[in-house]
């Protein structure tokens, strides 16, 4: 007979432990099932060292089909697999994203979706050291503050960015949110707080809730066309099957939840049948839809040494784990992405384009391993039109995702990037990025650098913003997977909670939607929705 709890999660990634905090605290038994190890590792902790997270077994790297659009590339997706999710391994960013995101998605048929209904889940959630007021909350129980650390090239792109014209924004989450600046993170005491460390850890030993660990889901299960439990697979190879009394909830993120409804025969139907999965219910949309910001990156030598290259071996690293140990304070308090901003580039009134500036350049595909010191300016387009498709490669939960992320097969985003590459090189050019910065690597050193030029390198180059949604739209039209309280259509106890039931991107980073998603997703069930 297999274990029975009120409500199983299947995900603990930031809408994942939020809405198990709020039903252990209201009382109902919990199940959590996280296929990655626990979060039990000082890279997670200290904000600067996030980047050696990714591509260990705390992270999925999920590889593309090859793209054409992208110049026959193949290109990784990195995601969380461990307590905390993306909110474990990201660079921390707290940005909501615009008001009109969130009223188009009232208007695309999603009821109580709107900026007036969401905006006061994020004031209740954030605890903001620095801000109040109407657009901020202050008692909640998500840590949001300044970073201690700013870079000296952070800085300097800011005040590059005013000279060329750009209005200095303190908060990216206040009143507007055009402008340049710095970003406030998950962070507090000089520390990362992930979902898991804000929702999860106060729990522990509450014996209202399990949470298993290296455990992956392999489907769902179902008795008369509603969810009843699920069944996974522990590290030793041993098969578990667990069930439900009230409800299953997927928050596995926007490449792993579709895939679990697949395997457990809801999806396609003629793809489900072209794998030998049983049809339960036919549901085209599972997978489609899929968005993510699309960025490409301006690579720029510096005068001087001062990059990050370097700074995470010897005696330059024993100096800044010192200074961490005994002050939290230093560079390894940084969350690397310091600065950045958002662009109105098509003059409509709204922004269109986020930057995120790196104190040092990374791998690229025409580069290599750079070993050079520098820094990047990464344009992203905020609201792609491109889509790509998630799809099962087989009926082995093991086996990786085929999928497709679309990035710049619309000419609209490839346009809009190519403006805010444009719009970096003329930032790059200004009095006080000149004084640090010695030329412009790529695209290339030529102020007169054509347009043809530019664009061949943000097809060589584009790359995601990991922020991966959309694959499980909510709406109320007959297409929608989700409906707006985000249970699943024709699927009774089953339901949806993370960036995949977005049925558009929201104009930032998503990991604080996300835990706004989870939330709500609480206040439903609580409510009886």
């Amino acid at each position: 007979m297999s274990e029975a709890y009120d409500y199983i999660v299947a995900g603990a990634g930031s809408a994942g432990c939020t809405v198990a905090s709020r039903l252990v605290k209201a009382g109902k038994r919990v199940l959590v099932v996280e296929a990655g190890p626990a979060d039990d590792t000082r890279f997670i902790d200290m904000p600067a060292t996030f980047a050696k997270v990714i591509g260990t077994a705390r992270s999925w790297i999920y590889q593309s089909e090859p793209e054409p659009s992208v110049g026959g590339r193949s290109l990784p997706i990195p995601q969380g697999r461990t307590l905390g999710g993306g909110s474990s391994i990201n660079a921390m960013l707290y940005v909501r994203g615009q008001p009109q995101d969130y009223d188009g998605w009232r208007d695309l048929g999603c009821p109580g979706w709107g900026w007036d209904d969401v905006l006061p889940v994020y004031k209740r959630l954030e605890r903001n050291e620095r801000f109040a007021g109407a657009h901020h909350g202050t008692e909640g129980p998500l840590p949001v503050s300044d970073p201690r650390y700013r870079h000296p090239l952070s800085l300097a792109y800011v005040r590059a960015a005013q000279q060329a014209g750009y209005a200095f924004n303190d908060d990216f989450n206040g009143e507007r949110q055009e402008g340049v600046g710095f970003y406030q993170t998950t962070t507090a005491a000089g520390e990362r707080q992930s979902a898991a460390k804000v929702f999860l850890r106060p729990l522990a030993g509450n014996a209202n809730l399990k949470v298993v660990t290296d455990a992956l889901v392999t489907g769902l299960t179902l008795e008369n066309g509603a969810a009843s439990g699920l069944t996974y697979v522990t590290a030793d190879g041993r098969g578990h099957s667990v069930s439900a009394r009230a409800e299953v909830i997927l928050a596995a993120g926007a490449l792993a939840t579709p895939k679990l409804m697949m395997l457990s025969g809801l999806g396609p139907a003629a793809h489900l049948a072209e794998l030998g999965i049983p049809v339960i219910r036919d549901m085209p949309t599972v997978g489609q839809d899929l968005q993510d910001h699309v960025a490409a990156p301006l690579y720029a030598l510096t005068r001087e040494p001062i990059s990050l290259l370097g700074e995470d071996r010897g005696l330059k690293a024993l100096r800044h784990g010192i200074e961490y140990m005994l002050f939290r304070r230093g560079l390894l308090a940084s969350n690397v992405v310091e600065s950045g901003g958002f662009f109105d580039l098509d003059g409509d009134g709204r922004p269109d384009v986020q930057f995120h500036v790196l104190p040092v350049m990374i791998e690229s595909a025409e580069h290599g391993s750079i070993k050079r010191h520098g820094m990047e300016l990464n344009p992203c387009v905020l609201r792609p039109k491109s889509r790509g498709q998630v799809r099962l490669r087989s009926s082995d939960a093991s086996e990786p995702i085929r999928f497709k992320t679309g990035f710049l097969s619309h000419p609209d985003d490839l346009a809009l990037l190519l403006a805010g590459m444009k719009a970096a090189r003329t930032i790059l050019r200004q009095p006080a990025l000149r004084a640090v910065v010695s030329a412009e690597l790529a695209p290339g050193a030529a102020d007169d650098l054509g347009d043809e030029q530019i664009v061949d390198h943000i097809i060589r180059h584009a790359k995601t913003v990991y922020h991966p949604c959309g694959t499980c739209r909510m709406g109320t039209d007959e297409q929608a997977v989700v409906d707006p309280w985000l249970r699943v259509r024709g699927v009774p106890r089953l339901r949806v909670a993370d960036a995949s039931i977005m049925p558009r991107l929201t104009s930032g980073n998503t990991n604080a939607p996300a835990i706004m998603i989870g939330d709500r997703c609480a206040d439903f069930i609580l409510a009886g929705d």
